[in-house]
């Protein structure tokens, strides 16, 4: 199955038994002290202009455990399901995922239902900015509270998908796992940009920015020849990470659609990362 579909291919899918339309957008900005993002809740802007039928899914809300010490970690697989359930996607659910800040939401939204093994689910090529550019129908007013699922998913959580600390730590070094920075190549340097509690990347890590992989529209043969220039090999494991596990989720689903099968979203990232002064970092030049 593809993990993608071109905005005229969902307008032609809406209204269809069992089609969730998921929008994930959360809005993000820098501390003033540049070391973390801060975070706002879209549903403004969702409620202003949004995908016929389409459902909010609020991370911020849903599928943020604020009892771990790192933001944007993820809930217990049975939590996640049950967020999911809430807003409508269950056995029998065929789920489209998009966002209007650049893929990065949508994408950590996808790899969220991927991690608890369900697996209808695609990615609108180019987001909300692609559907307005098409001249697709557009909602505007308060939107209707999504129904639940009528037979919510059990999840089958693919362990391998999310990596824990004590995981890249022990990776650091392996040749057959590749541990690459989804965040900027000055921040990866540490020469600039905010710089999560401590400046520069995990150490012995790759850097393949987020930015430069679009929107769930990057051919995975483009992909393919970034992740070379990389140095990230064919057959190896990979663990990515950012700040806060977002802009890894796009990396990572870059991965998968390009056919690597053995990736990982480090939860933590350096959110956790930076925070423990005992845990190797580097900057300079990689």
């Amino acid at each position: 199955m593809s993990l993608t579909i071109t905005p005229a291919a969902l307008a032609s899918e809406l209204g269809t038994p069992g089609l969730v339309v998921l929008d994930g957008s959360v809005f993000q900005r820098p501390a003033p002290d540049l070391t973390t993002m801060l975070q706002d809740s879209a549903r403004a802007s969702f409620e202003k202009h949004r995908i016929p039928g389409s459902v909010h899914l609020d991370a911020l809300d849903w599928l943020w455990d604020r009892t771990r010490p790192f933001r944007f970690a993820l809930p217990a697989p049975g939590a996640t399901a049950a967020a999911f359930a809430a807003h409508g996607v269950g056995d029998g659910s065929r789920v489209v995922i998009y966002d209007r800040v650049g893929g990065n939401w949508a994408a950590r939204t996808f790899w969220t239902l991927h991690w608890i093994g369900f697996d209808d689910v695609r990615l609108l090529e180019g987001g909300f900015a692609a559907w307005k550019a098409a001249g697709l129908p557009v909602e505007s007013g308060p939107a209707a509270p999504p129904l639940p699922a009528p037979r919510p998913f059990v999840p089958r959580p693919r362990g391998a998908a999310i990596a824990d600390r004590a995981e890249v730590l022990a990776a650091i070094g392996d040749p057959g796992i590749a541990i690459v920075n989804a965040l900027s190549a000055e921040q990866h340097a540490g020469t600039g940009g905010l710089a999560y509690h401590r400046p520069g990347r995990i150490a012995g890590s790759l850097n393949l920015p987020a930015p430069q992989l679009g929107d769930a529209n990057m051919a995975p043969e483009a992909f393919t020849a970034l992740a070379r220039d990389a140095g990230i090999l064919p057959g190896q494991r990979v663990i990515a990470y950012c700040g806060g596990g977002i802009a890894a989720s796009n990396l990572a689903f870059n991965l998968l659609r390009a056919g690597w099968d053995d990736v990982a979203v480090y939860d933590g990232s350096l959110d956790e990362w930076g925070r423990d002064a005992g845990l190797p970092m580097e900057t300079g030049p990689a």
